[in-house]
């Protein structure tokens, strides 16, 4: 990484790395400070919308020499895209984290619209943006991230063999949801900071019907912001009503599920969302 960059983003390292799909990932590795993976290798926390999310969470790797709040030890692999693709990770993102068969909500159609009407995007963005909610592939991706990444990071950074994390935001927590949902056991614990969930008829409730009686070993944190629900945008309101429907149901089966209220708006909400994963999940 270039002087530039260390300076903002140290410890850490970037590579780019194809998928078997034929996508092209661009991958940023922070490891924590003093790190030796020979005396003391440490889990892997993977933090999605790498493009977006790594100048916000990377840094945070230094809590882990905070005196006042014990963090266990993590590596953090960000994960995001590529070369000219870059640019697009906005809707690019669509593809990848959101559940095969999720439903476009009407919600979500019309903030695009509105959006289109402020100047934020062209009609072509906005076509574009919607297009790839109609063939969504997060299976695809979870894939990618288990069996294609993961081996990567864990020979090429020496990782421990358990305590792994995973961390989404928006359709990054949606992504999360389903990950959770799915039972994949890579992960020890999953942040899901205000999920995607914007239809009553998403995936991950099916996904939940499906779960029955079953238990998931993961530990999952959920967060939504009061902004959302308090706010005038009817997305962000189905977002956090669907996302207290969910928790409603799977906290009445027990287990292993954490929520937090943040007060912030979607957009701030990030940074705070992923500090409630660390301190709740991963507090020594």
């Amino acid at each position: 990484m270039s002087a530039m960059w260390q300076g903002c983003l140290a410890g850490t390292d970037y590579f780019e790395l194809r998928s078997s799909g034929g996508y092209d990932y661009g991958v940023w590795v922070t490891t924590p400070p003093g790190y030796d993976s020979a005396t003391a290798p440490a889990p892997a926390v993977y933090v999605l919308d790498g493009n977006w999310a790594v100048g916000m969470t990377a840094p945070l790797i230094v809590t882990q020499l905070d005196p006042m709040q014990q963090l266990q030890p993590y590596l953090q692999v960000s994960v995001g895209y590529a070369g000219e693709e870059a640019q697009h990770w906005a809707r690019l993102r669509n593809r990848d984290l959101v559940p095969p068969g999720e439903p476009i909500a009407q919600e979500l159609v019309d903030a695009v619209e509105k959006g289109l009407q402020a100047g934020a995007m062209t009609r072509e963005a906005a076509d574009a943006y919607l297009a790839e909610l109609r063939d969504t592939h997060a299976d695809a991706f979870l894939s990618f991230l288990t069996t294609e990444l993961h081996p990567r990071i864990e020979r090429d950074y020496g990782t421990a063999t358990s305590g792994h994390g995973l961390y989404g935001y928006s359709y990054g927590g949606l992504f999360s949801l389903y990950t959770w949902l799915s039972g994949c056991t890579l992960f020890d614990s999953v942040g899901a900071g205000s999920p995607g969930v914007v239809g009553a008829d998403s995936q991950v409730f099916a996904q939940l019907e499906e779960m029955g009686d079953s238990e998931r070993t993961a530990r999952l944190h959920v967060t939504f912001n009061a902004r959302e629900l308090l706010g005038d945008l009817a997305v962000y309101q189905s977002v956090t009503k669907n996302t207290a429907t969910l928790l409603h149901r799977l906290t009445s089966r027990g287990g292993a599920v954490t929520s937090a209220i943040l007060d912030e708006t979607h957009v701030t909400g990030l940074q705070a969302s992923f500090l409630s994963y660390l301190r709740t999940c991963r507090a020594r």
